[in-house]
């Protein structure tokens, strides 16, 4: 197992950390214990975001002797999601693994998830189930599972468990998306988005022992907001159109029927302009054209978007005969080579 700094490893771990630095050194060991009997290389990216409990200089002593060891130190606090595109922007192996840093996960399930990666070529991510999860604390149950279930049957990407930060990706899926905000919540279904075949496999977990819990149950009307975020990013972002036209369409049908109907019996004779009826058809006629022009602003801007040379409006696979599945995308430049999958 290689652990030359100058040599690029098959498999990078990335784990954010926040305050946890009574776990670092258990961390830190059973990832290694973990890897040691694996074939494949590794790094491990310790991304802090922000620590103020000593986590930093931890990381420092932990990395002397340690040249598969990489901190990650930001500036400040900015979030899961930050820390963790922090480290996908620095990984280098062909396999990327995500785990939280309070040992929750558990490191030796590591090698389940990647023998899984290497012997189905169908699969372009796994991600870990907490079947049978230790938390105590109904606040954090029930919130998981109203999340779980809402997550899947809103974008179509069916897991059991959203919140395991315990899983692994093929690298061109990682470098297709983007994290910002609180989208770590949703990475399963960006990886979807991107063409990922996934799959789900049971996993360890354990009550954490050491530090203290970030998460509460505010959290879920958080969730909420950022679903719509994703669902509109899935279904309407190449036809913004579809969606804001699709609104002002159901407004304005109305509202242009309600001061048809008033026309009529104003040229019937009746009076109606003190008629409230003459105002909510008015507002709806008016909501109606706002939407779809605001639609019309969104196509515009998707179509500089792409003619720029934004994200690719697609993945795609050429096979060629005798020869290396090529990666294709659009616009160029192509997406790094990569086996492409719909899930």
């Amino acid at each position: 197992m290689s652990t030359d700094r100058s040599t690029a490893p098959d498999v990078s771990i990335v784990v954010p950390i926040y305050n946890e630095v009574d776990n670092l050194p258990d961390l830190v060991e059973r990832i290694a214990a973990a890897m040691a009997g694996q074939a494949l290389s590794f790094e491990l990216l310790a991304v802090d975001d922000g620590s103020s409990d000593g986590s930093r200089a931890r990381l420092r002593e932990l990395a002397a002797g340690r040249p598969w060891l990489r901190p990650v130190l930001l500036a400040r606090n900015y979030g899961q999601s930050s820390a963790l595109q922090a480290g996908f922007d620095r990984v280098r192996g062909r396999y990327v693994v995500t785990l939280d840093a309070d040992l929750q996960n558990e490191p030796g399930d590591i090698p389940l998830l990647l023998e899984r990666l290497e012997n189905d070529p169908e699969v372009d991510m796994v991600s870990g189930w907490r079947k049978d999860r230790q938390d105590a604390e109904l606040s954090r149950k029930l919130p998981s599972r109203i999340a779980n279930r809402l997550i899947s049957r809103a974008t179509g990407v069916h897991l059991h468990d959203y919140g395991c930060a315990l899983k692994a990706y093929r690298r061109p899926i990682i470098d297709r998306i983007r994290l910002y905000g609180e989208l770590h919540r949703f990475i399963p279904s960006l990886a979807r988005e991107a063409g990922a075949r996934i799959t789900e496999v049971p996993v360890r977990h354990h009550a954490r022992t050491r530090g203290v819990s970030k998460y509460g149950i505010d959290r879920t009307f958080r969730v909420i907001l950022d679903l719509i975020l994703i669902v509109f990013f899935m279904r309407y972002r190449q036809r913004p159109l579809h969606a804001f036209g699709g609104l002002g369409l159901w407004l304005t049908a109305p509202g242009l029927l309600i001061l048809g109907w008033l026309l009529l019996q104003k040229l019937l004779g009746e009076d109606i302009g003190g008629r409230p009826l003459l105002l909510v058809g008015a507002m709806l006629v008016l909501m109606g054209a706002q939407l779809i022009a605001a639609g019309l602003i969104g196509e515009l801007l998707i179509r500089v978007y792409h003619e720029a040379g934004g994200a690719p409006q697609f993945h795609a696979t050429e096979l060629r005969p005798d020869d290396e599945p090529q990666q294709a995308s659009a616009p160029v430049p192509p997406a790094p080579t990569a086996t492409n999958k719909i899930a």
